[in-house]
């Protein structure tokens, strides 16, 4: 490995996003699915935009233009039916005060600075792999927390630069000083992950699948070397994925979108576009798709992920999920889990299901951590809902 490699293996890999995981943000998630909770009858519509654009539910959040596609209007026209959802729901908490905003207030402080809560909501946003509606959450957090109209406006218009100002067109994330080489095993922790087929693979895609918002103007794009084009991506972690498949020695070549992965999650038929197929030198080819950590246990990812696997493996491909973190889905399965933890929501859980107060009770009490209830969903097979949020057996 040259020395510009290793230093590109160390800028890939040095910030894990499984820092920013914890409870708060579930915290966060569930008082903004209450308050959408409450506007479901009355405008079912309102809800159903507000969910799906954030996210709420544990899927992925939408662009505009899928979200546009989903109710068959324009983009603008998506983005003015959302903002209008979000008023009269912010409206609505005004006047009834029903849902304690105290979470927010201690997360996003009106005292802070500029600087500090930008990189706060920045850093929440990497967690949580959330670029695509980063402005949109950074706006409502910063208003529920008390921050003023404008005020919330501006600093959410801050995210989206900083973000956006990465996306720009062949924009990389700047190295670090040149240092000694870093092993080898730096560009392959994630390799030993992969969950490999048998028999011979097909070959990978000559174009990525034609998604709908594929050349949609808010999606990021790099140039890459290896394959002498531009590649496009949603995510700072969907980039960090393709730098590192672009720079690794062990990587032919690779396709982002590869393929698109049909599914049922509770009965409604879904599609998946996973990020990105790797052929290896060696001649085998892994399908991968970014998840961060913190969703890994949640069961629309767990389907989503299910399904992709399938896909793979009909196609003699192999399966990775990667998280962006220095752990991934056999770490987490594998964590060192306090059996008193274990013993205790299993006993709860076989009289019914758990809501969001039990378990911020439980948490407080017990000093449970969010992977430590990742890592038992996924031993368990447990199912973690959200928006709101309830576990089951």
């Amino acid at each position: 490995m040259t020395t510009s490699d290793a230093r590109t293996a160390r800028t890939i890999l040095r910030d894990d996003p499984a820092e920013g995981v914890g409870f708060g943000l579930e915290h966060v998630n569930e008082v903004l699915a209450g308050m959408v909770g409450e506007v479901v009858a009355d405008r079912p519509r309102d809800a159903e935009l507000i969910t799906c654009r954030l996210g709420l539910d544990g899927e992925s959040p939408e662009t505009l233009t899928l979200l546009g596609a989903r109710f068959g209007v324009s983009r603008d026209r998506a983005r003015q039916l959302y903002t209008r959802a979000v008023g009269t729901m912010l409206r609505q908490q005004s006047a009834t005060g029903h849902h304690d905003l105290g979470v927010f207030a201690e997360r996003y402080p009106v005292g802070w600075g500029d600087e500090r809560l930008v990189r706060t909501l920045l850093a929440e946003t990497y967690a949580t792999d959330g670029d695509i509606a980063a402005q949109d959450w950074a706006y409502l957090k910063l208003r529920l927390a008390g921050h003023d109209l404008q005020g919330s406006k501006r600093l959410a218009g801050f995210v989206f630069q900083r973000i956006a100002g990465w996306q720009q067109k062949g924009r990389w994330h700047p190295l670090p000083a040149p240092e000694a080489d870093a092993p080898d095993d730096m560009w392959n922790t994630w390799l030993r992950r992969v969950e490999w087929a048998d028999g011979a693979p097909e070959e990978l895609p000559v174009l990525p699948a034609g998604r709908l918002d594929y050349d949609d103007d808010s999606r990021g794009r790099m140039h890459s070397e290896k394959l002498g084009r531009e590649v496009t991506f949603d995510t700072a972690l969907q980039a960090r994925l393709l730098r590192l498949l672009d720079a690794s020695p062990r990587v032919a070549s690779f396709r982002e979108l590869p393929a698109a992965v049909t599914y049922e999650l509770d009965g409604t038929d879904r599609v998946h576009y996973p990020t990105a197929a790797a052929q290896f030198t060696d001649g085998r080819i892994a399908l991968i798709d970014v998840l961060p950590l913190a969703h890994a246990a949640l069961h629309p990812q767990r389907a989503r992920a299910a399904a992709g696997r399938a896909h793979a493996f009909s196609r003699g491909w192999g399966w990775l999920t990667w998280t962006g973190s220095h752990d991934g889905i056999p770490e987490l399965l594998s964590r060192k889990v306090n059996p008193y933890y274990e013993s205790t929501l299993t006993s709860r859980l076989s009289s019914g299901p758990m809501t969001w107060p039990a378990l911020d009770a439980y948490r407080t009490e017990t000093g449970l951590e969010l992977l430590d209830l990742a890592a038992l969903v996924l031993r368990h097979h447990w199912h973690w809902h959200r928006g709101p949020f309830r576990l089951t057996s």
